[in-house]
């Protein structure tokens, strides 16, 4: 079951499993509704790992798809299979697909003996059964001891819908209106932190020069270096002193330390790991490949940033290897297509040589800062009375504001009316003047309140 105690748990994680051309891609195409992994008829031919959202009857989760599991192969084939069983243990449930019109491979059988050591819960969907006439060739494979196997047909969509309804009982899946408090829920987690300790993610795609900068923000920045145990499976987070933000601690470092733990080309396993580092952080550090663009990975984690209402610096790394025409075109793509992060410093960097890196610990003292920052109430009253004189709102009028919170800096404005988003958004404007408030968010709550 998910533990809906930690935030991000909140959204397990279903990985799909199995060997070779038995139709795990096809099935996660028909549970996410859209044509995401490539899919043909032939052996091994999943290239494109992913880690998508997805929601049945209301109740969201995130699905993992891997490469085809083989006991034997190439140097390639191995890395896959040692992919999809990383998969697995990062999982809060495996679906383990088999072909019902082959029956029991050897491969399935390593696949079934694989998944008993790692103990998770498992579904073992009997693909291909596109008829009625096909439901009791399923049970050869109970034979695995992983409990009764399902019939489905991922192609023609026969009994999906009971896979799913299988998937979030056992994930115990939230429903979409719950997912609305889990920013309240991160914030109460946050609190209980120490606050002596600042902690800092560094995420984004494979191949993006991650662990370079990593090597060069504690290179430059260390006292004491320690690695602690992480908070999830094979994760060591790394502590270091420094003179001007005392303990820093940077989340799940075993990716960037220990690379070949991981491998090369999991994309779906790196995406995971990144949205549990991003929920346990108080700053994130998005690196971008300055010389390939902004992807739809780096904007699917620039949403999660924000949405986990955490400071963001976008890192767009490599910048050394572009020309002039090529830094202004990168630049503006980027800045416009993370628009919703308009409030974080966008830093053109070479993690290799060093260039820019030293700018990157004062944007994370400054978002620290302004992140944890409490505005006493007659002074955010008495700006917001200057800003409504200047530029009165159309058909209502802020009665009070009042901070609730920080990390981030959370408002409560009273109107008399709704307040037009245009509105708010100046009104954002004038108190990050007013208080330099930079490089965080600030979250906003409207309550409506009569005059007199």
């Amino acid at each position: 079951m998910a533990d809906t105690g930690n935030p991000e748990r909140r959204l397990p994680v279903v990985a799909i499993v199995g060997r070779p051309n038995v139709g795990k891609s096809t099935l996660m195409n028909r549970v996410v509704g859209k044509r995401v992994a490539i899919v043909e008829e032939k052996a091994k031919v999943t290239r494109d790992r992913k880690a998508l959202d997805a929601t049945w009857a209301g109740r969201k989760f995130v699905l993992v798809d891997t490469g085809g599991w083989l006991a034997t192969g190439d140097e390639l084939d191995a890395k896959v299979s040692a992919q999809a069983e990383l998969a697995a243990k990062e999982a809060d449930l495996v679906v383990f697909v088999v072909d019902v019109t082959v029956g029991v491979t050897d491969e399935d059988d390593q696949v079934a003996k694989m998944l008993k050591k790692i103990g998770k819960p498992v579904i073992v969907a009997a693909n291909k059964v596109d008829s009625s006439t096909r439901d009791n060739d399923i049970w050869i494979f109970s034979r695995f001891g992983l409990g009764d196997p399902m019939p489905v047909s991922a192609l023609h969509g026969r009994s999906s819908g009971e896979l799913l309804d299988k998937i979030v009982e056992v994930t115990d899946a939230p429903f979409e209106d719950e997912l609305e408090d889990w920013a309240a829920d991160r914030q109460d987690q946050r609190n209980k932190r120490d606050h002596d300790e600042l902690r800092v993610a560094i995420v984004g795609r494979p191949n993006v020069g991650k662990s370079t900068l990593f090597n060069q923000l504690i290179g430059g920045e260390r006292s004491v270096v320690h690695d602690l145990a992480g908070t999830t499976t094979d994760s060591v987070d790394t502590l270091i002193e420094t003179e001007a933000l005392g303990k820093v601690r940077f989340i799940d470092t075993a990716g960037m330390r220990r690379k070949s733990r991981v491998g090369e080309g999991t994309e779906y396993y790196s995406m995971v790991r990144a949205l549990r580092s991003i929920d346990e952080a108080d700053v994130c550090l998005l690196v971008i490949d300055g010389t390939e663009g902004v992807s739809a990975q780096d904007q699917r984690l620039a949403e999660r940033i924000d949405a986990a209402g955490s400071p963001a610096l976008v890192i767009l790394n490599k910048w050394d290897s572009l020309s002039t025409e090529e830094k202004l075109d990168t630049g503006e793509e980027a800045e416009n297509r993370l628009a919703f992060l308009s409030y974080s410093p966008f830093l053109r960097i070479s993690a290799k040589s060093g260039a820019g890196v030293n700018k990157i610990w004062a944007a994370i003292a400054q978002a620290s800062s302004a992140y944890r920052t409490r505005i006493p109430t007659r002074e955010l009253n008495l700006c917001i009375q200057k800003a409504q004189s200047e530029h009165p709102p159309k058909g209502t009028r802020i009665l009070y504001i009042v901070q609730g919170a920080t990390d981030p800096p959370t408002m409560t404005l009273f109107s008399t009316r709704p307040i037009d988003p245009q509105y708010l958004r100046f009104v954002e404007r004038r108190i990050r003047e007013r208080f330099g408030l930079g490089n965080t968010p600030i979250k906003f709550r409207v309550r409506r309140r009569s005059e007199g």
